[in-house]
Parts: C-alpha cells; sequence; structure tokens
C-alpha cells in the first residue's frame, strides 16, 4: 500500500468579487482533485491548535502527524535543520529574510513594501548576506539559505523576543513590528544596520538600474530552539519521503527521518517546477518509500504577494502536473494507494496572510468509495459534507488506518 499526501500551501481562500463570489480552487480547473471529493471522505479540518499562531511550521507539524502542542519549538530551527546548520541545545535560530522597505530616512518611519524583494535570487541574496556576515557580534551566525529565506543564530541565548513576520505586514509601516522583549533592541538595532549596510549595495543598485525593489533590509522573526520529534517511521510503522523546495519542510523531514531529495527546478516561490515534484515523489516510491508527503509553496507565495492569477495557476498546476502524473503512474503499476489532499491554512488574497480557519481535506483510496462525497474539491463543497475533524493528526492515522470517517 502506498499512501501519498498532497499538501497545497495556503490553497484555501476567501470567495473573491472578480470571481464572482468563487475563491481560488473554485475558479481553478481541477479535475484531479474533484475526483478525488466526488470518491473519498470530503471534509473540514483544524490544522492549527487553538491559540497557536497559523504558520506553515505548526500547520505542516500536525498534517504530518506531530500535535503541535507537544513538538512545536519554533519555526526557524526547523528550517535550520533543513539548511544543515548544526544547533547547540543552548543555540537560538531566528529567520532572517531579505526584504523591501520604503526609503524615508528613518528606519521606524519605513514601510514594508516586498516581503522576499520579489523573490530575490540566491546568488544576488548570497552577496548582501555576505555583507552583513561581515559586521555581525561574536555570538551571532548568519547563514545562507535560498533566495529570500536566510537563517541568523544566537549562541548560548534565551528565547523571548517578541517577533512579526513580514508578510503579515505588507503595506504597513514598520514601527509597531520591530522586535520586542528579551533580546528585542539588539536584534532591532541589526535590522537598522542592515538598512544601512544593503540600501546602496551593488547588488541592490544592479536591481534598481533593471527596476528589481532592493533587498535594502533584513528582517528577523520566528525564533526557537532545535526540536526532538520522535522518527516517522516509529510513530507510524512506515518509511516516508518528502518532496519539498523550501527549508521549512526540509527541516522537518530531516527530525523526523523522511527522506528529503534534492529536486532542481522546485523553488518554494510562486513558480516551481511541478512536473519535478511528480517524478520525484514517483522516485521516492519506487526507492521504498511507503509514504510521500508532497509539499508545493506556491498558492501560499502568491497569495502573500496579492496575486490572484498566478494562486489559480498554481492550483491548476498542482492538479494537472502532480496529482494527474501521480495518480495515472500508480494505477499503471496495479499498486493500491491512498491520498490525503489538502492546504495546510487558509491565506486569503484579501488580507495576504496566514488564518487559522479549518480547511478543506479529501481522504481518497484506490480501491473503493468512502463517503461522505463533495461535489467538487473547494472549501463550501467540503464544509457541507458535514464531516469535520478536531485536530490536523487524526487526518496522519486515519490515512494509514485506511478507517476514514
Amino acid at each position: 500500500m502506498k499512501h501519498i499526501v498532497m499538501l497545497c500551501d495556503g490553497l484555501a481562500d476567501w470567495p473573491i468579487e472578480s470571481l464572482g463570489g468563487r475563491t481560488p480552487v473554485e475558479a481553478a480547473r481541477t479535475p484531479n482533485m474533484d475526483e478525488l471529493a466526488r470518491r473519498g471522505a470530503a471534509g473540514m479540518v483544524r490544522t492549527i491548535p487553538a491559540g497557536m499562531p497559523p504558520g506553515s511550521d505548526a500547520a505542516n507539524m500536525s498534517v504530518m502527524g506531530y500535535a503541535p502542542a507537544i513538538y512545536y519549538s519554533g519555526r526557524s530551527p526547523l528550517e535550520a535543520v533543513g539548511m544543515g546548520i548544526e544547533l547547540k541545545p543552548t543555540d537560538v535560530a531566528i529567520r532572517c529574510n531579505l526584504s523591501t522597505l520604503s526609503d524615508e530616512p528613518v528606519y521606524e518611519d519605513k514601510t514594508m513594501l516586498d516581503f522576499s524583494a520579489d523573490e530575490i535570487s540566491t546568488d544576488e541574496a548570497a552577496q548582501l548576506i555576505q555583507c552583513l556576515r561581515e559586521h555581525l557580534d561574536g555570538d551571532m551566525r548568519l547563514y545562507t539559505g535560498i533566495s529570500f529565506r536566510h537563517c541568523l543564530v544566537l549562541a548560548d541565548a534565551s528565547t523571548g523576543t517578541q517577533f512579526t513576520a513580514p508578510h503579515d505586514i505588507m503595506g504597513k509601516p514598520i514601527r509597531e513590528y520591530l522586535p520586542k522583549g528579551l533580546n528585542g533592541e539588539r536584534l532591532a538595532q541589526f535590522q537598522r544596520r542592515s538598512w544601512e549596510l544593503l540600501r546602496d549595495h551593488p547588488v541592490n543598485r544592479a536591481r534598481a538600474a533593471r527596476g528589481k525593489p532592493p533587498a535594502n533590509t533584513c528582517w528577523l522573526w520566528g525564533e526557537g530552539r532545535r526540536p526532538s520529534l520522535k522518527p516517522f517511521k516509529e510513530l507510524f510503522g512506515l518509511e516516508a519521503g518528502m518532496v519539498c523546495a523550501v527549508d521549512l519542510l526540509k527541516g522537518l523531514a530531516a527530525c523526523t527521518g523522511m527522506k528529503a531529495p534534492h529536486i532542481p527546478g522546485a523553488t518554494g516561490a510562486k513558480r516551481t517546477d511541478c512536473a519535478a515534484k511528480a517524478r520525484a515523489a514517483l522516485r521516492l516510491l519506487e526507492e521504498g518509500c511507503e509514504l510521500v508527503y508532497i509539499h508545493v509553496e506556491a498558492p501560499d507565495e502568491s497569495a502573500h504577494a496579492g496575486d490572484l492569477a498566478c494562486k489559480i495557476e498554481a492550483i491548476e498546476a498542482i492538479d494537472r502536473e502532480i496529482l494527474g502524473p501521480v495518480m495515472r503512474e500508480l494505477r499503471e503499476r496495479n499498486e493500491a494507494f491512498r491520498i490525503l489532499l489538502l492546504p495546510d491554512h487558509p491565506t486569503p488574497l484579501a488580507i495576504r496572510t496566514h488564518i487559522a480557519d479549518p480547511v478543506p481535506f479529501v481522504l481518497w483510496r484506490s480501491d473503493r468509495d468512502t463517503p461522505p462525497h463533495a461535489e467538487a474539491y473547494s472549501e463550501a463543497a467540503c464544509a457541507r459534507t458535514g464531516l469535520f475533524v478536531p485536530e490536523g493528526p487524526m487526518l496522519m492515522r486515519r490515512l494509514i488506518s485506511g478507517d476514514f470517517c
């Protein structure tokens, strides 16, 4: 028996007036998702525990079968592990975005214009991170990641700083959102210093000449310590693999003993090589994995950018280039298989950030239909079935057991 988790990051949304009151997934052409909904058990699930911020970290941990209330210790340490960074128990990892701020002379008066500096290239980002690295205090270490996503590590430090994710304040003045609390002033000062160092850097001058926004600040958020997660096989008895392009999911894979191959062309950005992810998933199954978790960031990044057309395009690409080929190949192999389809959280385009509302899911198996069915895969159609799962980790147990209701 093979198991597929198709995780469409940030897919769920609110009805949009320009789409005639439909959501992006309702407007998208998704024949494979709709087939799953019409034959599988469709419903709604709460992936974010009450009181927790609706981050992709806790939400994906929940879908993977790990209760965030027990295992969650912060986002950045998961990304750090995914980047191959060795964290001591006393280290604090902090996510470092390269972002674009407006050009007011006083740092606190600036506005967050773009949390990703228009998805800056990794080559450009590496030069900027190297510039910042040359001005660090002795107990700070700065590591280059992919595109705008990087990591700052504080040695022998304590947690307790209050941060705000930059994608939560797009278009807002930053004054009220600078780091506060235990290490707040020190880290806010580092952000101010990053502006002074980066605003006229040759990389940013070249970007400006090409009409691109400058990556003129670092923005810190998501602190935490390395988590201690039980291996997936120990919890669920299956060899598992992860198909992903972002360090957060690579870190979750590393911490749970999942295989996570590098996939050329998979970017973790608004547009990615979905076909390459399908091929990688099938290879993992051929190599002995009994469960493959396929994560696609594109719908979420599109929503953060306020790009409706790109979000619909991303949803359609997942359906056409991942779900369709994987289902066809497994059918041709005469393999019995099960699929769990869902997003980790909603990312409504209207507010361009995550919310903790329940999300639509389908549990499907190749050998028989399993009610309650929905007429299509969408937020409203799945809600109408009346099936509600109160805790995300329950879905992994149902997927593996085959007891869907």
